[in-house]
């Protein structure tokens, strides 16, 4: 190659990568941030009451596709509308002191919501623009008494490039009370993904939480879901399941483009590398508090905080389109990178 052809290449190579200014906006008159990337909606943090937890959604590519499902906020034709509490991007867990702050929605009958917790926002920290935007938030993870168990802090930092977002989150836990995270399926980071984004499959699906609430998930032709997951241990399809890995992507076509989202552990959360809850259907979750049924019994973790301890979790959750998703290759480059913040 000659030197021009290498100066061009590099230049465009950078151009590429050129970060977008951020804009992070908070609603004077709703319980909403607004996040912007190059001037395009990218998500907003919801954190109404009428929701269980907060949310970050809906999340759009860089190409301003919608890569997370619209139900039960905004419900778009053909689209599966199981699992209510399946909304965008979202952090709790299903025992928690014996509480289940995960299944919790609006669907769940008032005679067995004190089965249930809340995670509720009180307060937003900061909010800051720039090439990098910022927001942060506290919140109280509370049941129906509004009696607090744990307060959270949580960091947003989120950036962007012309083929490229990334979420990196920071959240850490307070113990007002003594806590039992009794090892659990359903936790702790959640993404419910676009339709494009399910593995295709011909079978019936059902699924019951620890309360006995069923799910059905039905199977037949389906010509629109085409997505797939690989980690960074090689599991690809359904085999990624409750198997670990310090990163797994969820790929597919999305219209002309490949879209590609993944989310990268850290060394430093408990139980790295995490166990990778990630379904078929449409879940990508990561769940490092589910040993004992990832499993099989096998081992188990039951992670405990005294009152005034704590426990930190961080994620970053990268999404591309564009001729093609990121490769292994520049996936284990992000972890490492992102092993030292």
């Amino acid at each position: 190659m000659s030197f021009a052809a290498a100066m061009m290449l590099i230049a465009s190579s950078s151009f590429a990568q050129k970060k977008e200014v951020v804009k992070v906006i908070k609603s004077s008159s709703e319980n909403r941030v607004d996040i912007l990337i190059g001037g395009q909606p990218f998500t907003s943090l919801l954190y109404p009451d009428s929701l269980e937890k907060p949310v970050l959604y809906p999340i759009h590519a860089a190409n301003g596709t919608v890569v997370t499902r619209g139900f039960p906020l905004e419900s778009r034709p053909g689209e599966p509308t199981d699992h209510p509490h399946h909304i965008g991007l979202w952090f709790n867990f299903e025992n928690v002191n014996g509480l289940d702050f995960w299944n919790n929605s609006y669907a769940i009958p008032a005679n067995k919501k004190s089965l249930y917790g809340w995670v509720r926002t009180d307060r937003i920290i900061e909010t800051k623009s720039g090439s990098t935007g910022i927001l942060a938030y506290h919140a109280n993870w509370v049941n129906q008494k509004k009696q607090v168990l744990m307060e959270e802090t949580t960091r947003f930092e989120f950036s962007g490039s012309a083929n490229q977002r990334i979420i990196d989150r920071f959240t850490t836990l307070n113990a007002d009370t003594d806590i039992a995270f009794n090892d659990a399926k359903d936790g702790m980071l959640g993404l419910r993904l676009a339709h494009e984004l399910q593995i295709p499959t011909n079978e019936d699906q059902q699924f019951t939480d620890n309360k006995g609430n069923v799910t059905m998930v039905k199977g037949g032709t389906d010509h629109i879901a085409n997505g797939n997951y690989l980690t960074s241990a090689g599991k690809t399809g359904n085999d990624a399941w409750s198997t670990r890995g310090v990163w797994c992507k969820v790929f597919g076509k999305m219209g002309a483009d490949s879209v590609g989202i993944v989310i990268i552990d850290h060394p430093k959360n408990p139980n790295y590398p995490t166990f990778w809850h990630a379904r078929g259907y449409g879940l990508f979750a990561a769940n490092p508090l589910g040993e004992k049924v990832f499993t099989n019994g096998k081992s188990s973790l039951n992670l405990k905080l005294k009152k005034g301890e704590s426990v930190t979790f961080r994620y970053r959750i990268v999404i591309s389109s564009g001729d093609k998703t990121i490769s292994t290759a520049g996936l284990n480059k992000m972890a490492t990178e992102f092993a030292g913040k």
